[in-house]
């Protein structure tokens, strides 16, 4: 009896497919047994990975681990595993930058089991007294004057995590030499992001995309979300009341943070392509479109996300947000980019909230990426 166990996070988005696939997949090859254990959203994206090769097969994680994945080998290059015209297939069938994004020295680490970025939110009964989906900033600032009036209001999740996540959204990362993001966007988005926040429901500094989304179709309050990670269990809802999403409310919907998830193969396993037949059945266009959907997943492959029958029991959460993948932002995977990350975040937050100004963010901000891309310790920051 061959055993494999996998590490998934704590979303049923996550966790619903692959507990789903067990039973037909160990079926149809006998002598296999599969189980699934889950770690939270936090450890997801910004834990250490490196510990629990040791004990899972397979692993689902965040993409920017990539650079520290291929530095150490710490996982099982799929490439080796695929035929050209495998490779071809994948790349043609990425949404976005999602197979791209598990691309590291020339080595595909992982396979895009899921995809996601971040997009707009409403509920719809309460965005219709209003008018249509905002398009832009000023759209959105407008709406949310006028929920205000009606006691209601915008929702930004804004926990420092997802206030990096806008940042990085909003200022256009160019990732230079000496800048990753030029003082002048960093106050641009700073400054549009506080002016959402004095319009936006008062736990916003609290919440996670989760808990935001959990309190929209609780309570009537929240509106409208202009950014925040889409998750369509909310939209695949047939009970009232559901979410809606839309595009990112930027120019061309680009330059939306980049974010699901990957499937990889720790290189401590011992049974690598039991592993790797695993990971390629979870990612094949036939389930992604099929029981990955209806398990409640968010799929990675391109033709789930254009197929009509998963449009239709998802409200249309992908064809309405394709537009925002399709011109996403894929952030940095090099070697210690999660360790700049998790430094950052508490800043970001701080300066939505006008406890840190805009200017010393980005002076932070670039002394810290400069030191990780030159392989110098970190220092904390005041």
């Amino acid at each position: 009896m061959t055993r494999l166990r996998g590490l998934a996070w704590d979303h049923r988005r996550c966790w619903g497919p692959l507990d789903a696939s067990v039973g037909p997949y160990c079926a149809g090859n006998p002598g296999l047994e599969i189980e699934w254990d889950r770690r939270s959203l936090y450890e997801f994206g910004e834990g250490a990975l490196g510990p629990v090769l040791a004990t899972y097969d397979l692993v689902v994680f965040d993409h920017p681990f990539i650079g520290d994945i291929a530095q150490d080998e710490l996982m099982v290059p799929f490439d080796a595993y695929l035929s050209a015209e495998q490779i071809r297939f994948f790349e043609r069938d990425s949404v976005g930058a999602s197979w791209q994004s598990y691309e590291k020295n020339g080595r595909q680490w992982a396979l895009p089991i899921d995809a996601a970025c971040q997009v707009a939110s409403y509920r719809p009964d309460l965005l219709e007294r209003y008018g249509p989906v905002p398009r832009t900033h000023d759209d959105v600032v407008e709406l949310g004057r006028q929920a205000r009036k009606d006691g209601k209001w915008l929702g930004l999740p804004s926990v420092p995590t997802d206030a990096m996540c806008m940042l990085l959204t909003l200022g256009h990362p160019r990732e230079d030499a000496e800048h990753f993001i030029a003082r002048d966007m960093v106050e641009q988005a700073i400054g549009q992001l506080r002016e959402l926040a004095a319009l936006s429901h008062p736990n916003s500094s609290k919440w996670n995309p989760i808990r935001c989304y959990d309190h929209m179709v609780a309570h009537d309050d929240v509106v409208y979300v202009p950014f925040a990670f889409g998750y369509v269990n909310y939209a695949a809802k047939t009970d009232r009341p559901y979410l809606r999403f839309a595009d990112v409310p930027t120019p061309r919907s680009a330059g939306a943070l980049l974010g699901g998830a990957g499937i990889g193969v720790s290189a401590q396993s011992n049974h690598k392509q039991e592993a790797i037949d695993y990971a390629l059945f979870l990612c094949s266009p036939e389930y992604q479109r099929g029981d990955y959907v209806r398990s409640g997943g968010q799929p990675g492959s391109l033709a789930a996300w254009k197929d009509a029958e998963v449009n239709h029991l998802s409200g249309g959460f992908f064809s309405s947000t394709l537009r925002t993948i399709a011109s996403s932002y894929l952030r940095p995977t090099h070697p210690g980019f999660i360790a700049f990350f998790r430094q950052c975040a508490p800043h970001a937050a701080a300066a939505i909230a006008g406890d840190m100004t805009a200017a010393e963010l980005a002076d932070h901000l670039n002394r810290l990426y400069r030191e990780t891309r030159q392989g110098q310790p970190q220092r904390s920051v005041a």
